[in-house]
């Protein structure tokens, strides 16, 4: 029979160099935002997950005029921000209606009626059309979905 062999312990230098990462990737999951939208009479929940690429986010058609970018940044970057953009989209092209941009890591907002961005309203140029908004970090069972 032969004895069972143990690993070594880490020491503390390696434990503390490793919790930095460690510590990195918890905010990811943390900072999973859900943004509700709401136009025409639909409503749809669009999940931004983050990104070490700012300009990764696919940009989602909303009804037959606008368009919607999310981009949560990578929380390690020095400028790390979650993003909004909304683009009216005319036959000449897409043309930039609204930007949000709230700084990482964000604070609290799930138990807010409207999350951290407070409801927001963007109108078409032409039809009057409305187009409402609201977005609260999602909670860590839909983060990990």
């Amino acid at each position: 029979m032969t004895a069972a062999r143990r690993l070594p312990r880490p020491s503390r230098p390696v434990l503390a160099a490793l919790a930095p990462a460690i510590l990195l990737c918890a905010p990811l999951a943390a900072q999973t935002v859900d943004c509700h939208i709401d136009y025409g009479g639909e409503h749809r929940v669009l999940t931004a997950r983050p990104t070490a690429t700012p300009y990764a986010g696919e940009s989602v058609p909303i009804g037959s005029y606008f368009l919607l970018r999310l981009v949560v940044e990578d929380p390690a970057a020095a400028q790390a921000a979650f993003k909004m953009y909304v683009y009216a989209v005319p036959d000449e092209g897409p043309v930039l209606l609204h930007q949000a941009v709230h700084p990482l890591p964000l604070a609290g907002g799930a138990s807010a009626r409207y999350g951290f961005t407070g409801l927001n309203f963007v109108y078409e140029p032409l039809r009057d059309g409305e187009l409402q908004y609201w977005c609260a970090l999602a909670s860590p069972a839909e983060a990990a979905r």
